[in-house]
């Protein structure tokens, strides 16, 4: 496979994609405008080709498309020629939709937010000729992990993709607990971060049961913290907001 990868659309996903692979990678991104393209190039301070839609020749080429879904079909006719292989991060939209844009390979790619700092956990799922190509082009912003269905990708992009979300309303609101239980803002925010960074780090090694129980003393302040959360319905949430995601990933399918 060719080193060089062309961005279809200049948005933070692209950013992001591009931040990883511009030190072993020739960039070309196409765009609706220069101005954009030249933001986008800026931005990632490093030289890029850029291409306008209507100059677009995606012939042999490793692409990566990351327009809005909803523009897939405006954007689709613009592309000329046949691409080595297409690969797309645009939530809920099947391969077989991909399939009118013209290459020899396809993949869908779900990362999430931490792509932009080299973290992403990404879900793949496609033609395995290119798995091996499609778990190193997006092992350089984080984690991935190749499934042989969409179905598995639409649940996964319910839990990874959208996961970001979730845990962000969770340090949200410890952080005004803590402010209404009497202490500054700033110092909250200082130890969700921090506690953020550690479990982070400590979930890597070890189950949730168990960091659960190794925190957990008889009669201690996390026991009675934890009654209240599972009091609150917290983990039925939890589950039912992966429910919820999936049957809306599916519907968008």
């Amino acid at each position: 496979m060719p080193k060089s990868v062309t961005f279809i659309g200049n948005g933070k996903m692209a950013l992001a994609l591009a931040k990883g692979l511009c030190k072993t990678h020739t960039i070309e991104v196409i765009g609706r405008s220069i101005n954009a393209l030249e933001e986008f190039e800026n931005t990632l301070n490093t030289p890029i080709k850029k291409t306008l839609y209507g100059d677009a020749d995606i012939t042999n080429k490793i692409v990566v498309i990351c327009v809005k879904p909803a523009n897939l079909g405006e954007v689709a006719p613009h592309l000329k020629g046949t691409a080595q292989a297409l690969y797309s991060v645009l939530a809920g939209t099947p391969l077989s939709s991909l399939r009118t844009i013209s290459a020899h390979s396809y993949c869908r790619a779900m990362p999430n937010l931490a792509a932009e700092v080299g973290a992403s956990m990404t879900s793949l799922v496609g033609d395995h000729t290119i798995a091996d190509h499609a778990i190193s082009l997006f092992g350089t912003i984080g984690k991935t992990l190749w499934f042989n269905s969409e179905k598995e990708l639409d649940i996964a992009t319910a839990l990874a993709g959208s996961g970001p979300a979730y845990l962000a309303l969770i340090a949200e609101a410890f952080c005004d607990g803590a402010v209404r239980e009497g202490l500054k803002r700033d110092d909250a925010m200082i130890l969700m971060r921090g506690l953020f960074e550690g479990f982070g780090k400590l979930i890597q090694a070890t189950h949730p049961a168990l960091l659960k129980d190794n925190v957990m003393s008889p009669g201690g302040t996390t026991a009675a913290g934890y009654g209240a959360l599972e009091k609150g319905k917290v983990r039925e949430g939890c589950m039912e907001a992966i429910r919820a995601a999936h049957e809306r990933a599916k519907e968008m399918n």
